[in-house]
């Protein structure tokens, strides 16, 4: 009975924590090369962590993995609240991301792998984007109540102690049916739905790194103007999976319609929700395949939340440097380009089911 709120709470947790720091990152780090590192640390140990947990979900089963994620995010709460600045604290981030990384793929490869996966799938990314739009605006609400930027920290830190504890709760359950993964194969054939993966749920980093920089806002207007793309994705990961489609062509029509959001949003953050709808889109239709292949899906997710995290990697750095070089306007065109494309190889995946 708790299996479910265990993992969505746990979800929650994880992202929450890993994104308090956003909002203080100056208190945490001085100078943009410093706080860029400290951001980046976490994303660094999720990119090397996805994969080989999903692949050793599939070896060992998902639980023991469940349980070591949310142990290593719980630790390395505490070693952040201990030692909250200089290198100690980028070591800390990476441990924290490894476990972030560990777990999502881990909790991932459990719901997909249950009849219902489109649906439970769904609910594990709407906590996931949920944890993100709280654990930056909590973070920044405490800083300004407490005046202490490790105030956020500390409650998620907290939380993270009885969601380790509801682990034991957690049981594999059946997955019987499940081809043996072949990743060479997998990527031959997927490719271009990972490459989608890359883009379209990467570009949401992107549009986030350059932003605040673009316009110079009030850091809690542009939290609560960035907060809506992740709302929307809660929205549309709940809502998408009620609907019957084709992944090439819900991804098609996704890019097609986000490639005008991105080119906007240079002239107006209203256009953020739409990103993140169909964003969400792309993945709620993506894992749903996913699912239906009949192959392991310790891999599949696994292969699918390395494509994810390159995403936010590479996109963003991609801006930020077009930015510096070229501009606002000719990055926010570039993406949108960047995005329109997706549309055309995207029917070239092979996109097989092997079930």
């Amino acid at each position: 009975m708790l299996q479910r709120p265990t993992l969505l709470l746990g979800i929650f947790v994880v992202m929450a924590l890993s994104n308090a720091v956003v909002p203080v990152l100056p208190d945490f780090a001085v100078g943009a090369a410093l706080q860029g590192a400290v951001y980046s640390a976490y994303f660094l140990g999720a990119f090397i962590s996805v994969l080989p947990a999903g692949y050793a979900s599939d070896r060992i089963g998902s639980v023991p993995l469940i349980r070591a994620g949310l142990f290593l995010t719980l630790a390395s709460g505490i070693l952040i609240l201990l030692s909250p600045s200089g290198l100690p604290l980028i070591i800390f981030r990476v441990i924290e991301g490894i476990g972030g990384g560990i777990f999502i793929s881990a909790t991932l490869a459990w719901t997909n792998s249950r009849p219902s996966a489109a649906r439970e799938s769904g609910y594990v990314m709407a906590a996931l984007n949920l944890g993100l739009v709280v654990g930056l605006l909590a973070a920044g609400w405490l800083d300004s109540a407490f005046g202490n930027h490790l105030a956020g920290i500390a409650v998620f830190t907290a939380l993270a102690v009885p969601v380790t504890a509801m682990s034991v709760t957690v049981r594999e359950g059946e997955r019987a049916g499940f081809v043996r993964a072949d990743v060479t194969g997998i990527v031959r054939n997927y490719f271009w739905l990972f490459i989608a993966v890359l883009v379209l749920v990467g570009l949401t980093g992107a549009v986030a790194a350059i932003y605040p920089g673009y316009t110079g806002n009030d850091s809690t207007v542009l939290a609560l103007q960035l907060a809506t793309i992740n709302i929307a994705t809660v929205v549309a990961v709940l809502v998408t999976p009620r609907f019957k489609f084709r992944p090439v062509t819900a991804i098609r029509a996704s890019a097609l319609l986000m490639a005008p959001a991105v080119a906007a949003a240079y002239v107006t953050p209203y256009v953020f929700p739409i990103i993140g709808a169909l964003s969400g889109v792309t993945i709620v239709a993506v894992l749903a395949f996913l699912a239906e292949t009949g192959i392991q899906q310790g891999v599949m997710t696994g292969l699918f939340n390395t494509a994810s995290y390159a995403g936010f990697t590479l996109l963003s750095a991609l801006a930020g440097g077009f930015a510096v070089w070229f501009g606002f306007l000719t990055t926010f065109l570039l993406l949108a380009v960047i995005v329109a494309a997706v549309a055309i190889p995207i029917g070239r995946c092979r996109c097989e089911y092997r079930g």
